[in-house]
């Protein structure tokens, strides 16, 4: 057994999780944003008109998470919910301008937090590969 808390990497990436939330919070603050708001917007700025389940699957957040999610970010009028004209079952949800707008401003967010961990680009895209991996490796036994 580890002699410290911080000898366990799900501590570390625990309290590193934290931390980083608690970073964003105060620059998300300025765009009347959450952190899982931000995940979402992030997500269809990268790939707007999707479905729930494909947003789902892209910010790993069950649908009970997400539902509230959207519909928070909709009554701000960043995004719309519509009923697919594919399947009637299934909703669309897209940007709408303000939300497309929203993400000019929201690449600032990133070179801010980045400047102020004091990491350089390189540690720091070591550190995303590196907990993409450890997350593929975890999920794929499911």
């Amino acid at each position: 057994m580890s002699q410290r808390l911080s000898d366990n990497v799900c501590f570390t990436l625990y309290s590193a999780t934290n931390a980083l939330i608690r970073a964003f919070r105060p620059i998300l603050e300025a765009y009347d944003l959450t952190y899982p708001q931000y995940i979402v917007m992030h997500s269809l700025w990268c790939k707007n008109h999707v479905s729930l389940k494909a947003l789902s699957e892209d910010t790993y957040l069950d649908s009970g998470t997400l539902t509230p999610i959207v519909k928070r970010l909709e009554g701000k009028g960043l995004l719309t919910r519509r009923i697919s004209t594919e399947d009637e079952r299934k909703k669309v949800i897209s940007l709408t301008e303000k939300g497309v707008k929203l993400q000019a401003d929201a690449e600032e967010l990133s070179a801010t937090l980045v400047a102020n961990s004091n990491m350089c680009l390189e540690r720091i895209e070591k550190l995303r590969e590196l907990s993409l991996e450890l997350h593929k490796e975890l999920t794929k036994a499911r």
